[in-house]
């Protein structure tokens, strides 16, 4: 590393959104473009290419809802430049820290390289102090699409982040004409940092839909007052409400496309009779999309920058940090929607394909709002009747808890028990501590699901998981029977056999947990401050299992290493950098361990991850 000094420039971060936005954003402000006067055509994206490449990381003025904010950008952009390079390269990327305060760094996102390349602070650096900066150098060992963003505090969330387009040394198993990046993000004109605040305080704050009496009345209708009062019941012991889909929401956020609010209509050309490759990349903070193109199949080609066998859909969500390939032939109309709404229903991002600038297609209208079920996180099939959730605090839902009496099972040993179609009502499930340990492939069909002991009587644990499944084909709460064809996670297959080939020599089980009303995340209970490093060989191939013990979802990155998808027999399915997790699962992926070092794991939605939901991994020689 080379550390130069130069003179600095900065400011910070406050609040406000619209629904749609205004057309203006990024960088426009700095060029002297009010948001008015950006409405009819935005500047495209800056794009960098080659192997020497220069990054400077500063405050410009960004206005998406009408009142000016300061956004941390690259080389003055939001989003930064797209960068391109070419397998098969070594690399130097020189990144100056312009701001006048705060240290800051970039993270390369699914890149393979050296521990000490890979650019979070505390573990592979020590970060880009005010003034100086840092050289990364690497090889690159890939291809495919890929993105960049800070891993120091929350400056992704404030504009920090940009896509990385890697081609290939050999051409890609598919032919297309053109192509596009499609980025997707998430902006809040709060501080981010007062936001987080907030999230600590109310974490319940953007959930605007929870039941009402008028929605019992229609429950009861449908389904008789008895069930209806039943599971109302149910909601009210958890302190839970159905509409829990996402922690922030349109009611904070506006969702942008390539930096570009839904009313600023982003715009990619295509000639008719074109194959057109779109690169998706979800660089938001906290938001899951799931996006549709009306009028045209979606072809995905590729996952995380890694080849796949082909899959057409109607549509596919897109969590946090993944990317997806999808070839799309536009045919029959000179425009098409690209339309990302939230997995909550209560905003969306938009772009169009057109033939030329100007054309503005239809927009479709939000999907009805999803509710969660049970069966959604992982106690489907229980009697929960009697199930005492006094002690189990979830998410800011301001609910009476009812006091029933539970059956102490504190000290209980449940190790020889036949779980088989138990009752369970009655039972106090966070006060369970059923003990360590692997758990059969099948574990879900017993219907009980064991945990560590660091959850027993834990108050940063306010769920757990009973019934629990990878549901790989499943395409989750809110895209089930909509009639349209929706990507699943086994629907897709890595274009290759498992490149290690070796059977896993041992197995490690990590339970995602969390508190909802504290807004506190974890890993097996335990804060990344409170949690030793998860050690692996060098060398060696591994099998983690992860288990959901949340209401949410939670797509999970490791640093450094593939993680290699397995289906629900144990086989190798598809190679990934970030493993979705939605509520109720346990998906188990290999790894090989072929990176000496200091890594981390964490769930991506920036907020979940600052609140603990992070781990060490130390790949060492002869551990």
């Amino acid at each position: 590393m080379h550390v130069s000094r130069f003179p600095r420039s900065g400011a910070s971060i406050p609040r406000r959104r619209f629904v749609q936005g205004l057309a203006g954003g990024g960088a426009l402000a700095a060029l002297g473009l009010g948001s008015r006067s950006a409405l009819a055509v935005q500047p495209p994206v800056p794009v960098l290419a080659g192997s020497r490449l220069d990054l400077s990381i500063g405050r410009s003025p960004a206005d998406f809802t009408g009142r000016p904010r300061l956004a941390t950008t690259v080389n003055g952009s939001l989003p930064g430049p797209t960068l391109r390079m070419r397998e098969g390269d070594n690399v130097l990327l020189r990144v100056a820290n312009r701001l006048r305060h705060d240290w800051t760094s970039i993270h390369w996102h699914g890149l393979l390289l050296p521990a000490n390349m890979d650019g979070v602070p505390g573990l592979s650096f020590d970060g880009i102090a005010p003034g100086e900066a840092w050289e990364y150098r690497f090889d690159v060992r890939q291809s495919g699409t890929y993105w960049y963003h800070s891993h120091s505090m929350f400056q992704e969330q404030a504009g920090l982040y940009g896509a990385l387009v890697i081609d290939p040394i050999q051409p890609p198993p598919y032919h297309f004409d053109r192509e596009h990046v499609v980025l997707l993000s998430d902006w809040t004109d709060m501080d981010p940092t007062a936001l987080f605040r907030r999230m600590k305080k109310d974490a319940g704050y953007d959930n605007w839909y929870r039941p009402t009496v008028g929605d019992l009345v229609r429950h009861a209708r449908a389904n008789g007052v008895g069930p209806a009062l039943r599971e109302r019941a149910m909601w009210d012991r958890m302190r839970m409400t159905p509409s829990d889909i996402s922690d922030i929401n349109g009611h904070t956020y506006t969702y942008l496309l390539n930096g570009t609010a839904p009313a600023g209509n982003w715009t990619g050309l295509f000639r008719p009779g074109e194959r057109v490759l779109l690169r998706f990349i979800n660089a938001s903070a906290m938001t899951y999309f799931d996006v549709r193109i009306p009028g045209l199949e979606l072809t995905v080609v590729a996952a995380d920058g890694q080849y796949i066998h082909p899959v057409t859909v109607d549509e596919f969500r897109i969590a946090a940090a993944e990317t997806f390939d999808v070839l799309v032939e536009p045919a029959g109309a000179d425009a098409f929607a690209i339309f990302a709404q939230d997995s909550g229903r209560t905003g969306y991002a938009r772009g169009t394909l057109a033939v030329r600038h100007g054309l503005v297609p239809p927009v479709p209208a939000l999907d009805p709002r999803p509710l969660l079920t049970m069966d959604d996180m992982g106690h489907g099939g229980m009697d929960h009747g009697g199930m005492d959730h006094g002690a189990m605090d979830h998410g800011g839902m301001q609910h009476a808890s009812t006091g029933s009496a539970p059956m102490d099972h504190a000290g209980m040993d449940h190790g020889g028990m036949d779980h088989a179609g138990m009752d369970h009502a009655g039972m106090d499930h966070v006060a369970m501590g059923h003990g360590p340990g692997k758990q059969p492939a099948d574990s879900s069909a017993h219907g009980m699901q064991r945990h560590p002991d660091s959850e027993r009587g834990n108050p940063l644990v306010d769920m757990q998981a009973m019934s629990l499944a990878p549901r790989l084909e499943d395409p989750g709460v809110g895209l089930r029977g909509n009639g349209r064809t929706v990507l699943t996670y086994g629907a897709m297959r890595s274009l290759f056999d498992d490149p290690d080939g070796r059977d896993p020599g041992r197995e490690v089980e990590l339970h995602l947990t969390g508190h909802m009303e504290k807004f506190a995340w974890s890993f097996d209970g335990l804060s990344f401050m409170d949690a030793e490093p998860l050690r692996m060989r060098y060398g060696e191939r591994l099998r983690v299992t992860l288990v959901n013990d949340t209401m949410m979802s939670h797509p999970i990155h490791l640093h450094g290493m593939w993680s290699d998808v397995e289906d629900a027999d144990g086989r190798f399915q598809l190679r990934k950098h970030t493993v979705d997790m939605p509520p109720g699962t346990r998906r188990s992926f290999r790894v090989r361990a072929d990176a000496l070092g200091r890594w981390a794991f964490h769930c991506h939605l920036l907020y979940h991850m600052e609140a603990g939901m992070m781990r060490e991994v130390r790949v060492e020689e002869g551990a």
